[in-house]
């Protein structure tokens, strides 16, 4: 990339709503991180500065916000729902008229400006700037029966310069189920910071009443199958097989998840913990991790795991497949109530089973391999650049 040095720093914004803590977070902020300095200007542009993740931007990323989060608001419940009000038709003007937001916030011009998610493709798209466009695709789309959301999502894909997407399934669902193809587009895996996961789990001691213990961790929503694993967890003690279940992440169906809990009489052994800065001494400190969910891409979760040693039960879903070899350093199961059951079950039951994988997480972890991640991106980036 020696040619590289030949032009000036190659500017980039990314768009994003704000940094509540998920995988598209966590992929952008380690993106913030590690792309090259010598060759990038980064800016982030939030358009609200909220999320548990919001102060872990880097200091030499330039950080604009359009407006504020809840945690600055007032405590006042009358003046907060004016504040909510108030910031909610400042975004509605500024998605309707672009150009006042870029006139406004923006005082450089970007070569190239990138949408990390779906909920940022109109954002990125619509922008006045005379820049390159490239959008980050994490979604697998079979599992949505919205239609027309589906279509929408991945019409917005074509009219961008360049699509990167988190997984071979995740593109190749699309071209199975729609017969539309991406021409201009790449797969590029997530990074995983399997070191630092592993710098993190001591940081405090986590002890659970009740073992052996399952770990989970992801946002709350109802593709992500607590609900099933909650009912799989009852008709496991009810056959005599005593553990417990740790829920990490908060979401949208954590009111419903409680009352179920209630319902069924399991409130002190399926714990739900919440979105946790630091999750990681409740999986190290966990026996084994069940993954439920009915839709991924490339979730991080899975390599953060094996890089615990904490043997895994997950869903055959997505590019999870690629990530996992089944039988050899995690187990795969259908997305429903019966094949997690009886995956959980040979967990509690065949311990030298269990014992195999957990010895073969150590070499598996060996599959992630982040610094061509990074160059790949910064590939992309640069090839852009100078289509511009």
């Amino acid at each position: 990339m020696e040619n590289q040095q030949l032009h000036p720093k190659i500017k980039l914004l990314f768009r994003h709503r704000s940094m509540e803590m998920g995988g598209v977070e966590k992929v952008l902020l380690d993106l913030l991180e590690n792309l090259p300095r010598d060759i990038f200007d980064i800016t982030l542009l939030l358009s609200i500065y909220q999320g548990e993740l919001r102060t872990q931007v880097p200091k030499d990323v330039e950080l604009i916000t359009i407006q504020r989060g809840r945690e600055d608001m007032s405590e006042n419940p009358l003046v907060r729902s004016f504040q909510l009000l108030k910031r909610s038709l400042i975004l509605w003007y500024y998605r309707k008229y672009p150009k006042a937001l870029y006139k406004k916030y923006l005082k450089k011009e970007f070569d190239i400006e990138i949408a990390p998610g779906y909920s940022d493709f109109d954002s990125v798209l619509d922008s006045p700037a005379n820049s390159r466009k490239i959008g980050w695709f994490h979604t697998d789309v079979s599992y949505d029966p919205n239609q027309k959301r589906v279509l929408g999502r991945i019409d917005r894909l074509k009219r961008f310069d360049w699509t990167i997407f988190g997984s071979r399934q995740t593109r190749d669902v699309i071209k199975d189920l729609y017969n539309i193809e991406y021409p201009k587009s790449s797969v590029i895996y997530n990074a995983i910071k399997i070191k630092e996961v592993q710098a993190r789990f001591t940081e405090f001691p986590v002890d659970y009443e009740v073992r052996p213990v399952f770990s989970s961790m992801g946002r709350l929503h109802s593709r992500k199958n607590y609900h099933t694993l909650m009912k799989i967890h009852k008709r496991l003690l009810d056959e005599g097989y005593i553990h417990s279940i740790a829920v990490i992440g908060g979401g949208g169906e954590m009111a419903n998840l409680k009352a179920q809990a209630k319902e069924l009489d399991v409130e002190k052994t399926f714990l739900l913990l919440d979105t946790q800065i630091n999750p990681y001494p409740y999986i190290k400190n966990s026996d084994y991790f069940v993954l439920p969910s009915e839709s991924e891409s490339y979730p991080l979760t899975i390599g953060e795991v094996m890089g615990l040693d904490i043997p895994i039960i997950s869903t055959n879903v997505g590019g999870i497949p690629e990530m996992i070899d089944h039988r050899i350093d995690g187990y795969l199961v259908n997305p429903d109530e019966t094949s997690i059951y009886e995956g959980m079950k040979l967990f509690l039951t065949d311990h030298s089973f269990t014992e195999n994988i957990r010895s073969n997480t150590r070499k598996g972890i060996e599959k992630f391999d982040n610094q061509k991640i990074y160059d790949d991106v910064t590939a992309i980036f640069v090839s852009q650049y100078e289509l511009k």
